[in-house]
């Protein structure tokens, strides 16, 4: 039975007032990023008078912008690689194994996103300056400790998430393999892994977008050299003026990457989310 012409178009006007909703904040970045700062400084107007892309081309100047950018990137994707691996790892023991402790384990893991995360940031500064002090290890102000610290809070949820999909995969599988031949590690890598490849996206990507927006602790882990974009994007507000057009710039550049990757990945992510499919 079809659906009413009146449901069809109240769909049709809610659609389409959220896509404007979503689509004009973009609009706003996109247009200011292309105006002089006097106009952006100005009275705004919704088609601008004049452009220009030399905001674009004074953002990389004014301040770092590519050693911010690269400093995102080592620490994004380091977190990623080894929450993924870790990730994988534990949630096959937890999956696949019944051992003293299991329920304890899960439930622990899973409890540690109940609290904000500003509760162990003076833990961890304390905790890594000590440990600098003792043993001579920077990871207070380093790269290191950065990925350290992004590692705590994307792998609690990485490790849940994945156990519930490589539940999904049949233990049929692992036993096929098993009398093939293959050990334990053998039937994950070469049987399980390729079966949960949309969980273990959903996984990287869930990672990722952790430490590439993250603000608090990249603020205060971090000093001029080992800054990410998340921070450094503060330094196009001076005591003097405040460059909306290149923060605007900027602010689109840096999100090309999370956005080339969703749209590469999303069939993946939508997979890995929703549990998959057992192949």
């Amino acid at each position: 039975m079809a659906p009413p012409r009146s449901f069809l178009w109240a769909r049709r006007v809610f659609l389409t007032l959220l896509t404007g909703f979503v689509l004009l904040p973009v609009y706003v970045m996109l247009s200011s990023s292309l105006k002089p700062l006097a106009d952006v400084t100005g009275k705004f107007r919704w088609l601008p008078s004049g452009l220009t892309i030399r905001p674009y081309i004074d953002m990389w100047s004014t301040v770092p912008l590519a050693r911010y950018f690269v400093n995102s990137l080592v620490v994004a994707g380091s977190a990623t690689v080894l929450s993924v691996v870790v990730a994988v790892f534990a949630a096959y023991a937890v999956s696949r194994y019944d051992f003293r402790g299991k329920r304890v384990f899960t439930v622990t893991v899973l409890s540690t996103q109940m609290f904000p995360g500003i509760l162990f940031l003076l833990p961890l500064f304390l905790l890594y300056v000590n440990i600098g002090n003792a043993t001579g290890i920077a990871l207070f102000g380093s790269r290191g400790g950065l990925i350290l610290t992004y590692l705590t809070f994307s792998l609690p949820f990485s490790i849940w998430m994945l156990t519930g999909y490589l539940d999904s995969v049949p233990r049929d599988l692992d036993e096929a393999a098993l009398v093939d031949g293959c050990g334990p590690l053998g039937a994950l890598f070469r049987i399980v892994v390729p079966a949960a490849i949309p969980g273990i996206v959903a996984v990287a990507v869930y990672a990722f977008m952790t430490a590439w927006g993250e603000v608090l602790f990249a603020s205060v882990m971090t000093n001029d050299t080992t800054r990410t974009l998340a921070v450094g994007l503060q330094g196009y507000s001076t005591l003097n003026d405040v460059y909306w057009n290149q923060i605007m710039a900027a602010s689109l550049v840096v999100s090309v990457p999370v956005v080339a990757g969703f749209l590469l990945l999303q069939r993946y992510l939508v997979a890995g989310l929703t549990a998959g499919a057992v192949k």
